[in-house]
């Protein structure tokens, strides 16, 4: 592995496709990275499917192994804990992502030394990539890069490339279709070196349906970015929330400030009450920032020297 190789016999490739009700696409899924990866080992991890995806997969080739707790988040926390290898690729299990994109990203994660490439999607077909989830993934990719920086075009893409490092650093807390959010925020709270590669994006095929919902899986990602930017980004988070309430306190203060320079009288003692209430709910609100801000640089420490146990790619 020391010549940064993808063909050295000792880089071991794990193919890792979460699965829920894929009985028409797994097959396709496994018989192609098994193609396109020929020394990878295909996992398939089932999330309580109905059909006969197990089977299915089985006969396909593949390693097939369970999660019980229902949602992707569970499923990918239970893949990097068990699975041992120095290259992960993370697939879904529709057939949707393009197989022989696989070495060339294998090959860019290596030759860079790099800790994740993302699969840029390039829909191939009109019905691939429908316009609300386009919408959304765009709107979610502006504001994560607003608030963490822009590194990604693609941050909902399910096909990607990890180092081992990557895998064994990163704690999933999510449980569900969030799980690339956080992969992307992992990255770039650290600033570890990702890249990006344009990838074909195809239909499902035929008898295969989504399990997305684009307006609350949309929700449900939009939750996950405020939630860990509140916990990444605590100062800016919670100063913001004390600006806004100065500035309300401020407005209740404003005309009373007035009547009492002209009269020399409080008349409206409750607004009064009620913007002091708020002047010291924004000063609290800033006090809390600093001290989590203290707080979370710490996490921060522990993740990056639980990153850097880990070898490198090629190393």
């Amino acid at each position: 592995m020391g010549d940064g190789s993808m063909s050295s016999p000792s880089m071991r490739i794990a193919v890792l496709v979460p699965c829920y009700n894929e009985e028409a696409a797994v097959a396709t899924v496994v018989r192609d990275f098994k193609q396109a990866l020929p020394t990878a080992v295909v996992y398939v991890y089932d999330n309580n499917s109905k059909d006969r995806t197990v089977e299915v997969a089985r006969a396909a080739g593949a390693e097939v192994r369970g999660e019980r707790r229902q949602g992707k988040g569970h499923v990918v926390r239970r893949m990097f804990a068990d699975i041992d290898a120095d290259i992960y690729v993370l697939v879904d299990g529709d057939a949707t992502y393009d197989a022989p994109s696989a070495p060339g990203m294998i090959e860019r994660l290596v030759s860079e030394r790099l800790d994740m490439v993302v699969g840029l999607r390039v829909d191939q077909e009109q019905a691939a990539y429908r316009m609300g989830h386009r919408t959304g993934n765009w709107m979610l990719t502006s504001f994560l890069a607003e608030v963490f920086g822009q590194a990604f075009k693609d941050i909902l893409s399910g096909y990607r490339v990890f180092s081992r490092r990557f895998v064994k650093s990163f704690p999933v807390l999510s449980d569900g279709f969030e799980i690339e959010t956080e992969l992307t925020v992992h990255a770039l709270e650290l600033a570890l070196p990702v890249a990006e590669i344009a990838t074909p994006y195809y239909a499902r095929p035929e008898g295969s349906v989504s399990k997305l919902n684009t307006w609350r899986d949309g929700f449900r990602i939009l939750n996950t970015i405020l939630k860990l930017y509140r916990s990444e980004k605590p100062l800016r988070f919670f100063t913001a929330i004390g600006i806004f309430l100065a500035l309300i306190s401020i407005g209740f203060a404003i005309p009373i400030l007035v009547t009492y320079i002209e009269t020399g009288l409080v008349p409206r003692l409750p607004t009064a009450v009620l913007s002091m209430g708020l002047m010291i709910m924004a000063l609290l609100s800033a006090s809390s920032g600093l001290v989590l801000d203290t707080v979370t640089r710490g996490r921060r420490e522990m993740k990056l020297l639980a990153y850097l146990s880990q070898s490198p790619v090629g190393g």
